[in-house]
C-alpha cells in the first residue's frame, strides 16, 4: 500500500494518547500517518507549561500540515484543564444571564487561555437545545431550552473563540438536547418529526454557520425522521444531506468520539471510521489511548479507499477543508499552528491563565449558575 495514501488518510484522524508527553507509540503512528491532530484529556495535563510544551512537541510531528491540538474545554463539568486556568461555570449560567456581551467576554477569555497553552481547537460550544430536563449527557452543558437563546449566545462564543485564534467546534449535530440516554453508554433515539427538529434543534447550528464556525461535531444519535438505521455520525442523509446540503456547511465535520458505546457497542472501530467518512465526516475522533487500535482503524480507511468504498475525491475534499481551516488560523499573529510558534515563558503564561480580568468574567457568570 503506497505510503502517500497512508499519510493522506492520517489527516482524517484526531487521536487520544496516554501520558503527559508524546510516547513512542504515538510518534510511530505519526510517522506512518500524517495525523490531523491530537486531543487532550486530564490524563495528559500536569501544568500549563507542560501542556504548552506538549503542544509544541506535537507540532514537531507535523508533515504537510500542522496538527490540531484539541480539547473539550466547555466550562462546568467538562473542563480538561483545571486550575491555575480559570474554572468556568457551566454554559447554563450564560443562558440564565441571557447576555451576548458576557458570552463574548467568556469566549475571548477562554480563547486567550487556551491559546497560551498551545490549544488550537476547542470542541465547544455545545449547541444542543435542552428540551429534556433529565438529560444525562447534556444537562447544564447546554446554554438553555430556547433555540433563539442558544443560537444567539452560541454564535457569540464562536465569534469570540475564533477571533482569539482558537477554532470552535459546535456540537452535537443534529441535536442532543432531547435525550434521556447518555451516548457514552448507549444509543439515544430522538423521535421528533422533521419539522420540529428543523425549527428547534437546527436553529443554533444555523446561527453558528452564519457566524463562520470552523467545525461541527456529529452526535451519536438515532434520528428516525432522517435515518431509521444509522446513528447521525454514520448517516449520509444526516451529515451530507442535512448538514452539508440543507444547512450549507462547508467547514470541517468531526465525529464525536468513536469509542463511545453508542457506536462501539454496535460496530467495530474499523467499521465505524469507514462508515463515518462514507457518511461525509472529515475527521474521525478516536479519544482512547490504544495506538494499535488507532492504526488498525486508519488501515481500514486506507483499504476502503483502495477498494473504492470511499472515493479518492471525497478524501481530497476533506483534506482541502483541513488545509483551508489550518491555513486560516496559521495566518493569525502568534498562531499555535504556525511553524514559528514557541511556548511563552512561565512568567508570561502565568500572567494570562486565571488572571484577574478572567476571574471577573467567571464571577459574573457564577451569579447566574
Amino acid at each position: 500500500m503506497p505510503a502517500a495514501l497512508h499519510r493522506r488518510i492520517g489527516q482524517l484522524a484526531v487521536v487520544g494518547f496516554d501520558g503527559t508527553s508524546l510516547g513512542d507509540e504515538l510518534r510511530a503512528l505519526a510517522r506512518e500517518f500524517d495525523l490531523g491532530g491530537i486531543i487532550l484529556f486530564a490524563r495528559n495535563v500536569e501544568s500549563p507549561e507542560q501542556v504548552a510544551d506538549l503542544a509544541a512537541e506535537a507540532q514537531r510531528l507535523a508533515g504537510d500540515l500542522p496538527l490540531w491540538v484539541g480539547i473539550d474545554q466547555e466550562g462546568g463539568r467538562v473542563a480538561r484543564i483545571k486550575r491555575p486556568l480559570t474554572e468556568w461555570p457551566p454554559m447554563r449560567a450564560l443562558g440564565r444571564a441571557d447576555d451576548e456581551a458576557l458570552a463574548g467576554r467568556f469566549g475571548a477569555a477562554l480563547a486567550r487561555e487556551l491559546h497560551a497553552v498551545g490549544v488550537s481547537i476547542d470542541f465547544a460550544p455545545v449547541l444542543d437545545v435542552l428540551t429534556t430536563a433529565n438529560n444525562p449527557a447534556i444537562g447544564d452543558r447546554s446554554i438553555g431550552g430556547r433555540p433563539d437563546l442558544v443560537a444567539r449566545l452560541g454564535a457569540a462564543i464562536v465569534r469570540a473563540l475564533e477571533d482569539g485564534g482558537v477554532a470552535a467546534c459546535g456540537k452535537h449535530f443534529p441535536g442532543h438536547g432531547d435525550t434521556t440516554v447518555d451516548s457514552h453508554l448507549d444509543l439515544p433515539i430522538v423521535e421528533h418529526p422533521p419539522e420540529r427538529l428543523r425549527e428547534i434543534d437546527f436553529a443554533p447550528f444555523r446561527a453558528a454557520i452564519e457566524a463562520g464556525v470552523t467545525a461541527m461535531m456529529t452526535g451519536h444519535l438515532l434520528v428516525p425522521a432522517f435515518d431509521e438505521v444509522n446513528p447521525a455520525t454514520l448517516s449520509r442523509p444526516i451529515v451530507t444531506g442535512l448538514l452539508r446540503g440543507e444547512l450549507g456547511f462547508d467547514g470541517l465535520v468531526f465525529t464525536d468520539d468513536l469509542d463511545m458505546k453508542a457506536i462501539s457497542g454496535r460496530v467495530t472501530r474499523e467499521r465505524a471510521v469507514v462508515s463515518a467518512v462514507s457518511a461525509g465526516c472529515d475527521v474521525v475522533l478516536m479519544c482512547g489511548t490504544d495506538g494499535a487500535g488507532h492504526a488498525s482503524a486508519l488501515e481500514a480507511l486506507v483499504r476502503a479507499v483502495e477498494h473504492q468504498e470511499i472515493p479518492h475525491a471525497q478524501v481530497d475534499d476533506s483534506i482541502a477543508r483541513q488545509r483551508r481551516a489550518k491555513a486560516r488560523f496559521a495566518a493569525m499573529k502568534g498562531s499555535t499552528l504556525s511553524p514559528d510558534w514557541r511556548p511563552m515563558s512561565s512568567r508570561e503564561l502565568r500572567a494570562i491563565v486565571g488572571c484577574p480580568d478572567h476571574q471577573v468574567v467567571a464571577e459574573e457568570m457564577r451569579r447566574f449558575a
